[in-house]
């Protein structure tokens, strides 16, 4: 007979549950649809509804004036929506980043890690041939591709006419296109 007394609720309990429960029948469409207008999803309206009304009963001993709990219940929609919405921007920002180069059809505009491998590998294929250049015609190629200088700059930074300038850009793309080109 003991045990019975210990399992059962206390008085508070059984005085929030019908209280909440009157609450529910009453206020839980208004409340779902106040949500639905912040949110604009229903799954998550009617979650942060319930999850107003578990907070409602834990708290219900503390409620001051328990006239005001549909206020209360309103407040913790209101709340627990903007907090669906913060979470709801920090996942679009994230899922923005990760898809920015998506296209209609799911393909990435963005280079693959393969390419990406190659391009690096390229580069520093490219870097090592410029390095085998003639210092001439480095600079030359380092002026124009790197600097994006004209030939009459080229020319005037390195004291060279601009038929030089012409001269060493063309040997010096020749020669690293046999140093770099992958055959086929």
């Amino acid at each position: 007979m003991a045990e019975r007394a210990e399992s059962r609720p206390a008085a508070g309990e059984w005085e929030a549950d019908r209280a909440l429960t009157d609450l529910y029948a009453a206020h839980w469409q208004s409340l779902v649809r106040l949500s639905w207008l912040l949110v604009r999803d229903q799954h998550l309206a009617e979650e942060t509804v319930q999850d107003a009304f578990v907070a409602m009963h834990g708290r219900w001993s503390q409620l001051r004036n328990q006239d005001l709990a549909l206020a209360y219940l309103r407040r913790c929609v209101v709340n627990s929506s903007r907090s669906v919405l913060r979470h709801r921007k920090v996942e679009d920002r994230y899922l923005s980043a990760e898809t920015s180069a998506r296209t209609a059809h799911g393909i990435t505009e963005e280079p693959s890690a393969e390419t990406r491998a190659i391009e690096h590998s390229t580069g520093v294929r490219l870097v090592a041939a410029l390095e085998r250049l003639p210092r001439r015609q480095r600079e030359v190629l380092t002026l124009r591709y790197y600097l994006d200088l004209s030939e009459a700059q080229i020319a005037n930074a390195l004291s060279i006419s601009t038929g030089s300038v012409k001269a060493h850009a063309h040997r010096g793309l020749v020669a690293l296109r046999s140093d770099v080109e992958v055959p086929s």
